[in-house]
């Protein structure tokens, strides 16, 4: 007797195009990462030019916003529930839309501060809902869709830039946030439809917990800790430090610069990882990164604060994109997850440790975040020179039998593909 087999389905099938997808999810990154947390680079020389905003305040507040992101970013670890609700992922994006509205609704430095706090912590719930829906939703896709996903981020942080420069040349610091909320209902709009709530993937039977390599670890959790402090600084203060020395335009014209270099930053990186090794590329992008901020700190003009904004732009989202499938290669459990606390805390601490300096300026802070990166620089040489051999990189997986796919954590960035070793 003939007995028809039919094929068995997908795991994931995906409903239409990929594309659809990567839309949805780079709207969510735009509104959460790009305006919600970024939209106050530019708009913090408005606040100090109209409200009387001293630089130690502007500190404090980004203090806060990066202090809420961290408890978000823990809730969404410590509840596995939440990374699957679409209604978490609308809810939040709701909240940080009332956070940017309410910002011109007081004077007061306490309103301020929990504001920015509140749209910190709504923030990290939507990108832990992205990342989570984008690892699921685009399982076995090619890397780059989940890059261009990613790429939201430096669309939402031009398009902001564009919109603060626009009305700040024509209008006040509270038309800015209401604006900014207004740009983030639009992005609310795309991101609304994402599917968060697919079950995950059944472990095949012949998966094995492999053993850990903790060895090199360490030298990795310093430089993405490290990076966390030194970016953020630069995140904070870089168009406030370029408008100090050339007033006008030049300032938010450098941020729009940051986003439009962000947007396919990960794509691309994610591409020359399938060349080079990912210690490598980390070395590269923390040296490129700590140049760029350096730039506008040593230099007066137009082209170092342009090139200081290309530099930074690709890649500040481009070396988590890197660091945290290394920890993963590395076989440390939770890596991710302890890779992101580092970031996170230092994200906190970054704007504390240069605010001394803020009396005389900005550009000592700069140099002092540069200075900073360069010793994750330092820590990824460490790794560089130490990492695993036999630990392949992405671009084998195809070729070497019995390689499968990493493990992943819904904290990590999805566009570096396949993190596995030769067995």
């Amino acid at each position: 007797m003939n007995v028809r087999t039919h094929p068995t389905p997908a795991r994931h099938p995906i409903p239409g195009s990929p594309w659809v997808i990567v839309w949805q999810a780079a709207c969510a990154m735009a509104a959460g990462v790009g305006v919600g947390r970024f939209v106050y680079t530019p708009i913090l020389p408005l606040m100090q030019a109209q409200a009387g905003m001293s630089a130690q305040l502007g500190a404090l507040l980004a203090t806060a916003n990066y202090l809420g992101y961290l408890v978000g970013a823990v809730i969404g670890t410590l509840a596995p529930a939440l990374v699957r609700s679409r209604t978490a992922l609308r809810g939040s994006l709701v909240v940080l839309i009332a956070t940017l509205a309410l910002m011109p609704a007081a004077h007061d430095p306490a309103w301020w501060f929990s504001l920015r706090a509140l749209a910190g912590a709504a923030s990290a719930v939507v990108f832990v809902i992205t990342i989570s829906a984008l690892l699921l939703r685009l399982r076995g896709q090619r890397n780059h869709f989940a890059g261009w996903a990613f790429g939201g981020a430096g669309a939402g942080i031009a398009l902001s830039g564009v919109l603060v420069a626009i009305v700040g040349s024509a209008s006040t610091w509270q038309l800015a946030w209401w604006c900014s909320a207004a740009l983030t209902s639009l992005f609310l709009v795309g991101a609304w439809p994402l599917d968060t709530g697919v079950a995950a993937a059944p472990v095949a039977p012949g998966d094995r917990p492999r053993p850990s390599t903790h060895r090199w670890f360490a030298a990795l959790f310093v430089a993405y800790s490290l990076e966390g402090v030194g970016y953020i600084i630069a995140g904070t203060f870089l168009v406030a430090a370029i408008e100090q020395r050339t007033p006008g335009l030049l300032g938010t014209g450098a941020w729009v610069l940051v986003g439009v270099a962000a947007l396919p930053s990960c794509a691309l990186w994610a591409g020359l990882s399938q060349r080079w090794s990912r210690p490598l590329l980390l070395l590269v992008a923390l040296v490129m990164q700590a140049v760029g901020i350096a730039l506008p700190a040593l230099l007066d003009g137009t082209a170092p604060a342009l090139i200081s904004a290309f530099l930074f732009g690709a890649t500040f989202l481009a070396i988590g994109t890197i660091s945290l499938p290394i920890g993963e290669q590395l076989r440390v459990p939770r890596a991710v997850a302890i890779l992101t606390v580092g970031y996170s805390a230092g994200q906190v601490l970054g704007p504390l440790v240069v605010t001394p300096l803020l009396r005389h300026g900005y550009h000592q802070a700069l140099v002092l975040g540069s200075l900073i990166v360069l010793g994750g620089a330092a820590a990824a040489a460490v790794l560089l020179s130490r990492f695993p051999h036999h630990l392949v990189p992405a671009a084998v997986t195809q070729s070497v039998p019995g390689c499968r796919d990493g493990a992943r954590s819904m904290l990590t960035h999805p566009t570096l593909g396949q993190e596995v070793s030769a067995r």
